[in-house]
């Protein structure tokens, strides 16, 4: 059981939580010290003695994406039957990345790209799969997406799809994914952190945890969450409709602009109903993570989160 859980996102599969926490407690611990609480970042990171310690905890779920084979593991592909699915959120992003970039250059190349996946110019794209093909090349010219080189944007776009796809349709996956996050929260957690495709695992279990009121769970953060995403993520949302969690006392969204896996920054129109009287919802803050928009460790460095954790912490 950890204080402050962390639910990390996709592409995390040749990962696994000890990996994840040696990168992402000191980012954590370096936003708060930067806000100025030096005591609890050392708690957290720096002198984690045994009597005083902040335990934090990162949920791991990434070897549910990989598919052993004879060489060792891969990412899982897109089945047939999800391809649907895919190619709905691929053609998704490139509608975010067309209407909200904040470079003309990407808005303009993401608009050509949208207009020939869905056949409106170019040579017309036959079959579901050569679609989803189509689309996943699409994104993969998109600078967000290709930072580092065409071929590894495309392998990046293609386990994106496949793991947000495969969370959201395949039951055991969804299951053992959330089993992750609950088997780290107990009565002392204060603190559930989710990214990307972890704000969706986290959001969920915030409906499933069984704590007696009035003890809710004082801080719910979501970090580039793809929670808005309206058509195609929010409507396979757990319980429906999607709710407020009544059991969170504070929900916090952070997002990049330029973050196109968090499809719409602004979770308020989607989330503000039913909040329990007390409870607070900032579904709107949006930050700046310069060349990295959706980079976690970007995210756990903001002054906002920081002062939003050491309230939790110190009650």
């Amino acid at each position: 059981m950890a204080v402050i859980v962390c639910v990390h996102g996709i592409d995390q599969q040749q990962q696994s939580a000890d990996e994840l926490e040696k990168e992402w407690l000191p980012a954590l611990a370096g936003g708060i010290r930067m806000a100025g609480f030096g005591d609890l970042a050392d708690r957290l990171w720096r002198d984690r003695v045994p009597e005083n310690s902040i335990e934090a905890r990162v949920a791991f779920y990434g070897n549910l994406f990989l598919t052993p084979d004879q060489q060792g593991a891969k990412s899982a592909a897109i089945p047939q039957d999800q391809a649907q699915f895919a190619e709905t959120l691929a053609q998704e992003w490139l509608q975010r990345s067309a209407e909200r970039a904040s470079k003309q250059k990407i808005k303009t190349l993401a608009t050509s790209e949208l207009a020939y996946v869905r056949g409106n110019m170019g040579e017309e794209v036959q079959g579901l799969g050569n679609v989803v093909r189509s689309a996943m090349k699409s994104l993969a010219k998109i600078s967000w997406f290709a930072p580092t080189g065409m071929a590894f944007a495309e392998r990046f776009v293609n386990r994106a799809l496949a793991q947000v796809t495969k969370y959201l349709t395949e039951e055991e996956t969804r299951k053992k994914a959330q089993e992750a996050v609950l088997a780290l929260i107990g009565p002392e957690t204060k603190v559930l952190i989710g990214h990307s495709l972890g704000s969706v695992v986290a959001y969920e279990v915030t409906h499933r945890l069984d704590r007696p009121l009035p003890l809710p769970l004082p801080l719910f953060v979501t970090l580039g969450s793809p929670l808005g995403l309206d058509s195609i993520i929010y409507p396979k949302l757990r319980p429906k409709p999607p709710a407020f969690p009544i059991l969170v006392q504070r929900w916090m969204n952070l997002a990049d602009r330029d973050d196109f896996i968090a499809a719409e920054p602004d979770l308020t129109k989607f989330f503000s109903k039913g909040v329990p009287q007390g409870a607070r919802f900032e579904g709107g803050y949006t930050v700046d993570n310069g060349a990295e928009p959706h980079k976690a460790t970007f995210y756990l460095k903001k002054e906002k989160l920081a002062w939003a954790i050491a309230e939790a912490l110190r009650g």
